[in-house]
């Protein structure tokens, strides 16, 4: 499989993070714009041309060198920023939702998103007022209290710029229809990475807008949300089970290059974890009760099998919680048992 850092997108015949209005499809276009301070390297927006303006699937992270980007790729195309009347945002996560509101202040643009994604806006804007992020509760939980201390050091001194964290103007609930210029599209609620995640599906242009729930080459986080469903491998692979029963539709990734078939790149998510899953049945196989940190530090992470003593802080959080989701799965499946030890949860095979 190529790696995001060397994939080609069709669309425009050259790493896909190349500056540009790419076209995908008639009046559809690729922008990817930057995240500097992101392995991810770029989040690809998708704009969609209707007689009465501009809608954006998703609007990316609102800093100064995307927000010039996306004027500079629009005006390459006939466009302007103030030709963009809304916003879909996929999640709620910065690199999707934070320009939308930007721009929304500016010119009055609608944002939709997921309802699901309230609870974590809440606590932002709760956050905000000196709360304390719930994420370091996790990782005591987790038995990675190194990482809870180091991560509630950063949060202390952090307090989240609430002007790019409003409320959007619609809640999206449930799967509905939207109409988009003379295009009909599914929104279609897609839990897992976050619980409001949500894929835009234009059935009769073949187009599958997938924010983050199916990336090309790579796997996107999960069970990491500061609210936590109850199981977010079991909701993000019968999410993926869910849109592989629609039409087979041309990928339009948040992340990545496009790729001619949502169905391939779903199957490929879906046996990625049933490994990952077996995976942490071997490490408990004859061993006594572990932590999720202690499993996610005898498994490989990345495609180069790197050691969690090897990744950094944020990372080895990211796997610390993608572990515990596995495990919790593998729980509610009977495969595994659960209990505590002076407040961390420990499996057993």
């Amino acid at each position: 499989m190529t790696s995001t850092a060397q994939a080609i997108s069709p669309d425009s015949g050259t790493h896909w993070t190349e500056p540009g209005a790419w076209l995908v499809a008639p009046g559809v276009h690729r922008i990817p714009l930057p995240l500097p301070m992101d392995g991810l390297r770029a989040v690809n927006v998708y704009v969609v041309e209707a007689d009465d303006g501009l809608t954006l699937i998703d609007g990316g992270w609102a800093i100064e060198v995307a927000r010039t980007l996306l004027e500079t790729s629009l005006h390459g195309i006939g466009f302007d920023v103030r030709d963009i009347r809304r916003f879909l945002v996929t999640h709620v996560h910065r690199d999707h939702y934070t320009q939308a509101v930007t721009i929304r202040r500016e010119f009055g643009s609608h944002v939709s998103l997921g309802l699901g994604d309230k609870a974590t806006l809440d606590l932002i804007h709760a956050g905000a007022q000196g709360g304390q992020d719930p994420h370091v509760e996790m990782f005591v939980a987790a038995g990675a209290a190194d990482i809870a201390r180091q991560w509630e050091d950063f949060t202390r001194n952090h307090t989240a710029d609430l002007s790019l964290w409003d409320y959007p103007d619609e809640w999206l609930e449930g799967d509905s229809t939207l109409t988009v210029g003379d295009r009909t599209i599914d929104a279609v609620h897609t839990p897992g990475h976050t619980q409001g995640h949500y894929v835009f599906a234009d059935r009769p242009s073949g187009l599958l807008f997938a924010g983050d729930h199916v990336l090309p080459t790579i796997t996107p986080s999960i069970g990491f949300e500061p609210v936590l469903a109850d199981q977010p491998l079991g909701d993000f692979m019968a999410s993926l089970t869910k849109v592989r029963g629609l039409p087979d539709l041309m990928l339009l990734p948040a992340h990545g290059p496009v790729a001619p078939s949502a169905h391939a790149r779903i199957d490929e998510l879906l046996a990625h974890h049933e490994t990952r899953l077996g995976l942490c049945v071997a490490v408990l196989d004859g061993n006594a009760s572990s932590s999720a940190f202690d499993i996610a530090g005898a498994l490989p992470w990345t495609r180069h099998e790197h050691a969690l003593k090897d990744l950094d802080v944020f990372n080895a959080a990211l796997a610390t919680l993608e572990t515990r989701a596995h495990l919790e799965l593998l729980v509610a499946r009977g495969t595994l048992t659960r209990g505590h030890v002076d407040g961390v949860v420990l499996y057993s095979a």
